[in-house]
């Protein structure tokens, strides 16, 4: 008589800008940041989507050929290998598609998705974008302009529930590129079991108060999160 297989253990990663970073896609919050080039108000936001549609969309078909130009690095691979092991499940606010490229299998985007484009009278229109730009001109199936998949800021985060149905069902949550005290990550760690063990990849110093079961890593994420990685792998269960 066979023994049943134990069901694997649910393994949440929550990613954000610091682990992109490290392929070079920078963010809006680096000092060097292509974000500097305009205000966010102008080219992120529904009301700049309704002023200038040429201006948003030159500016993410510029993030976009950043994006194509980018490769995952140590860290997008390290996670795959957990799905050896582990039901891995990856919730991002990136908008890049590096996780998917290196290899991951589920990957929920906070955010949008930089390599899709949607219809402007129906959400649920989405298509992925053939080359790297979107044009003015370019219509859905309605006859609508295209815009890009983004949550821009003033929208709601329609993956959300989603995302904190996902940590609440973890057995082990990493957090990794971002920080436990900016929303909408300290929103969801707030779902995920108190038991559960957590670990916070990042190479600067954060303070973290009232989360149990908390593993601090001081490193950067292609350094931290293989090493985590490995430690997983080797555990017995």
């Amino acid at each position: 008589m066979s023994m049943s297989k134990q069901p694997k253990q649910k393994l949440v990663v929550f990613t954000g800008a610091g682990i992109s970073a490290e392929s070079g896609i920078r963010t809006f919050r680096d000092s060097d940041g292509l974000w500097e080039e305009f205000n966010i108000s102008e080219v992120a936001t529904p009301e700049a989507w309704q002023k200038n549609k040429a201006l948003v969309l030159g500016f993410y078909n510029k993030r976009r050929q950043q994006v194509l130009n980018a490769s995952p690095n140590a860290a997008h691979k390290a996670l795959v290998k957990l799905e050896l092991k582990y039901d891995v499940h990856i919730i991002t606010q990136n908008i890049d598609d590096l996780h998917e490229r290196a290899g991951s299998k589920n990957v929920i985007h906070l955010h949008g998705e930089i390599n899709k484009s949607r219809s402007t009278v129906d959400e649920n229109l989405v298509y992925p974008i053939k080359g790297d730009t979107i044009k003015l001109g370019d219509t859905c199936e309605r006859g609508s302009q295209l815009r890009p998949h983004i949550v821009w800021f003033g929208e709601m985060v329609p993956m959300m529930e989603i995302a904190y149905e996902v940590a609440a069902s973890a057995d082990i949550f990493i957090v990794v590129g971002t920080s436990l005290v900016v929303y909408p990550a300290a929103g969801i760690v707030d779902y995920v079991p108190t038991a559960t063990p957590k670990y916070l990849i990042d190479p600067h110093e954060i303070q973290v108060h009232g989360l149990a079961n908390l593993k601090f890593i001081k490193e950067k994420a292609s350094i931290g999160l293989p090493q985590l990685v490995n430690e997983l792998l080797n555990t017995s269960n």
